[in-house]
């Protein structure tokens, strides 16, 4: 066997501990306490061998295992002494370790894509935690709530370990641990037909984007979690919203693509999107219907109108500067826009007149579909999503010219830009009456 298949399948062994959370309850902590302590002791012999990654050999400590043991004690104590679920802590630490063999299984016998190899473990290991979970603990197993946690939170253990932590188990452990808390803290009102749906088309619209080389595996996979998100937090409207984005933006990447890559302005890669790409420009969003959520079930008091507003005035941003780019790449003369002198096609914070006419077409956009779908948003409120949308385009732009390669990493400037697209479509729903802001 692979010693990197060997060490996932130890670390995943010991993640079945924590099937035994319910037996255990309070104490549920105490296995993962006593492996961090043999994880500190033991500094070679076949068991370090085991479980030693590369960097262990020259620290002499199960650096790995001890910071993977550690996270899961924490989880546990949360668990027995606090507001989380033992379902949520058994299913996140069985994502983590049979996602991790996933992933090597597949990494065993070809470099592509391991993080199928991780979704597919993952999905493995969620449906066997909630599954034992609610043996043992006398809980009902709702099939629905159950297949949304599970997919939601294979999703993105498989996205943070391929983008961010490939060998380090705590942030994604932690990751996928709050996010199904906040799912099951809101009782999401799932049924098996929506959740199929978002599955269906999520799916379907991610897999075409990959097969059309308009997004990356990581990209696709990203995209499907943010779909399926959606749809359970938010609904069909808010999805649609979403899926204008994904769909249009990456068409535009295949727009005149030789010729942007002549004038050096093409994407990387063909014109696919990467994972980072996706949740930069969609991360000010998903804050947006995550605290709508929050106040559709009660957790926070508030409009949830207004936070319709900046989910919407975030894609609108992203879409405005997204079309910017690709439409406006391959004509004209491109100018700076803090000093209007011309400058190389391709430099940050270029831009010219016809990407500012794609731009504004593409918050018209999702303004237009906001008014269609939202019945409470009445044209002054697509006309705010437009502005905020032309706004946060404009943003991304100046940070282009000041910041961006110097403070700012092109990520950065995208989420930067999206977020002051959606709080200013938020604060102007607020300043013309059609939301209201937030107790203080």
């Amino acid at each position: 066997m692979h010693s990197n298949v060997r060490r996932a399948v130890g670390f995943a062994f010991i993640g079945l501990l924590a099937l035994a959370g319910p037996a255990l309850g309070t104490a549920a902590a105490a296995p993962f306490a006593l492996i961090a302590l043999v994880a500190i002791v033991v500094s070679d012999g076949p068991l370090f061998d085991l479980f030693a990654r590369p960097g262990d050999y020259q620290a002499g400590r199960l650096r790995g295992l001890f910071g993977f043991a550690l996270s899961a004690a924490v989880l546990a104590v949360i668990a027995g002494y606090g507001s989380l679920p033992m379902s949520v802590f058994a299913s996140t630490v069985l994502i983590v370790v049979l996602g991790n063999v996933g992933a090597e299984l597949v990494r065993a016998r070809t470099s592509h894509a391991p993080i199928l190899g991780d979704l597919a473990g993952g999905l493995l290991g969620g449906v066997l935690g909630q599954s034992v979970v609610a043996v043992t603990a006398g809980l009902p197993f709702v099939y629905a709530e159950v297949l949304a946690l599970v997919l939601t939170g294979a999703l993105l253990g498989a996205l943070i370990r391929s983008m961010l932590f490939l060998q380090d188990e705590p942030p994604v452990m932690f990751s996928v641990a709050f996010l199904l808390w906040l799912l099951v803290a809101i009782e999401i009102d799932a049924s098996i037909v929506s959740v199929a749906v978002a599955v269906g088309v999520a799916g379907g619209v991610g897999l075409l984007a990959f097969l059309l080389d308009a997004a990356s595996i990581e990209g696709m996979v990203a995209g499907i979690l943010l779909g399926v998100i959606t749809i359970v937090l938010g609904g069909y409207g808010w999805f649609a919203l979403l899926l204008a984005f994904f769909a249009i933006g990456g068409a535009s990447s295949k727009f005149r693509y030789e010729r942007k890559r002549d004038r050096g302005v093409a994407e990387a890669n063909g014109g696919a999107r990467g994972g980072e790409n996706v949740l930069a420009n969609s991360g000010a969003a998903m804050g947006g219907l995550v605290l709508f959520s929050l106040v559709d079930a009660g957790l926070l008091s508030g409009d949830p109108l207004l936070y319709a507003f900046l989910f919407a005035g975030s894609l609108a941003t992203a879409l405005s500067d997204t079309l910017a780019s690709e439409i406006g790449g391959p004509y004209g003369q491109t100018r700076l826009i803090t000093t209007l002198e011309p400058v190389p096609p391709g430099t940050d914070g270029g831009v010219t007149w016809q990407g500012l006419l794609a731009g504004v077409a593409g918050a018209s956009i999702i303004a237009g579909l906001m008014i269609q779908l939202f019945a409470s948003v009445a044209l002054p409120g697509g006309v705010i999503v437009a502005l905020a949308g032309v706004l946060g385009m404009t943003v991304d732009s100046l940070l282009g010219a000041t910041l961006e390669g110097r403070i700012l990493g092109n990520g950065s400037v995208n989420f930067t830009a999206t977020l002051t697209g959606g709080l200013a479509a938020a604060l102007g729903a607020a300043l013309t009456g059609l939301a209201t802001l937030p107790p203080i």
